[in-house]
């Protein structure tokens, strides 16, 4: 059942950390434990929670009166941020990749209150350039500008606790110490805050949901400097960001119904695929330990119907 964040910023709800039960992980000996971001909040969900929490920081301290960022017709990102401004008493916009479209998601934004702005696809490719937010800055002076994705230092900072949630939990479930984790990454920037955290003691593994031209490696390197023990990214992009081949939804069919686990295919269904993939190619010795970060994101399933 999902909870609700806290309304102070500070902390968030504890995400449950459940074992993983699959037969091909126990054959390999290989024991996995679940973190479920996607529990911690029934709108402001998953990993997204964490990405937004400095940012909502800083738009309180700044008494900015609204908060606008960028995404897509499915983006979890803007769920989230138009779930946070509800919930919080911030105006929100959002500034969306391609032309109009009718998606539940985008149904969603207009219930909570969010601005549509359709950039169309060049326009939206003009997002990194010097001055792209300046006139919307003119059109929503003082608000509180978010990057794609939650992407960044600010948001990396805010995924930091979701180390400290996994350890508050491996007592109960036996485990004094684990041996790395294991995550989808799609902006970098949840990876990122899981190596500043670990400071080097544990692996953090980026299984990377778009293809290496969306820049993940440079954004994550762009936040930390990891040494080559500390940080690994592998493309489980299956061709593509958003890409779901025949094999990928049978693979999450067949995991859904063994381990009862909510997937979803653009981030969490890939990566752990692919984390399949690397058991069932002997990379992990009988007796590893992973923590495994469900980045939540369920809400874009919708477009998979």
């Amino acid at each position: 059942m999902s909870v609700s964040i806290l309304d102070d910023f500070n902390h968030l709800p504890l995400a449950p950390l459940q074992r993983l039960s699959l037969g091909w992980l126990a054959r390999a000996g290989v024991e996995v434990a679940i973190l479920r971001l996607d529990l911690i909040d029934p709108l402001i969900s998953g990993n997204k929670a964490f990405k937004l929490l400095d940012f909502l920081r800083q738009a309180k301290a700044a008494n900015a009166p609204g908060l606008i960022s960028l995404g897509g017709a499915w983006s979890n990102h803007l769920h989230a941020l138009a779930g946070a401004g509800q919930r919080f008493g911030f105006a929100t916009a959002g500034l969306l990749r391609g032309h109009p479209q009718d998606t539940p998601t985008v149904r969603d934004l207009q219930a909570l209150g969010m601005q549509l702005h359709w950039l169309g696809y060049g326009g939206y490719r003009e997002r990194h350039q010097p001055g792209f937010w300046a006139p919307w800055l003119q059109h929503y002076p003082g608000w509180q500008v978010i990057p794609e994705g939650g992407g960044g230092l600010a948001g990396a900072q805010g995924c930091t606790q979701i180390v400290s949630q996994a350890r508050a939990q491996l007592a109960a479930l036996g485990w004094d110490d684990y041996s790395g984790w294991w995550l989808a990454a799609g902006t970098g920037t949840t990876v990122a805050g899981l190596v500043l955290a670990e400071r080097g003691q544990h692996p953090v593994v980026g299984a990377m949901a778009v293809p290496a031209s969306h820049g993940v490696r440079e954004n994550v390197e762009a936040i930390v400097t990891a040494g080559e023990d500390a940080l690994a990214l592998i493309d489980a992009s299956r061709g593509g960001f958003a890409k779901a081949d025949a094999a990928l939804l049978a693979f999450i069919q067949a995991s859904e119904q063994e381990a009862g686990l909510p997937l979803e295919p653009v981030y969490t269904g890939k990566a752990l695929m692919a984390l399949h993939e690397r058991v069932l190619a002997g990379a992990f010795s009988p007796g590893t330990r992973l923590i495994f970060v469900h980045t939540g994101g369920l809400q874009g399933r919708r477009g998979f119907a």
